[in-house]
């Protein structure tokens, strides 16, 4: 399956150029395929999330605090996480999803101070807590803030 193979499903593209409610001889006049009387065979309609006058889904809710359109989700990452790497091994977010240490980066990853670590390794993150930058750098590691 590539893109030059590409058609849409059996039966969803219909002719653009059949004309509704033009007669009883087209085989759709009348009525236009509206039936007969009724809300929906008027023109206009309803708006999304009407519920014929009862009261609403989004307005039966309770409203409760607010969500940050800037808000960033950063990923921790321990340092007990880091000890599968070998010795002078160069750690980005690429390998950490590699190994499967890091499913879905999202924003960012941050390396946390939780755990022992006993490998020499430079760490590439987009940030690192002050107690895992200690640990990495006691072992002759280094730290890179991507």
């Amino acid at each position: 399956m590539d893109l030059s193979n590409l058609r849409p499903a059996d039966g969803s593209k219909q002719n653009d150029n059949f004309r509704r409610g033009r007669g009883h001889g087209s085989g759709n006049g009348k009525t236009a395929g509206k039936g007969h009387k009724g809300q929906k065979a008027r023109s206009g309609g309803t708006r999304p999330g009407f519920e014929g006058g009862q009261m609403p889904l989004y307005r039966r809710i309770p409203k409760r605090g607010f969500t940050n359109r800037n808000t960033k989700i950063i990923i921790g990452i321990n340092i007990s996480a880091l000890e599968v790497f070998d010795n002078d091994t160069v750690v980005s977010i690429e390998t950490l999803l590699e190994q499967g240490i890091v499913k879905n980066p999202r924003d960012g990853v941050k390396i946390l101070g939780n755990g022992e670590l006993t490998k020499k390794l430079t760490v590439q993150a987009n940030a690192f807590s002050a107690s895992a930058v200690e640990k990495i750098e006691a072992l002759g590691g280094k730290t890179e803030v991507i």
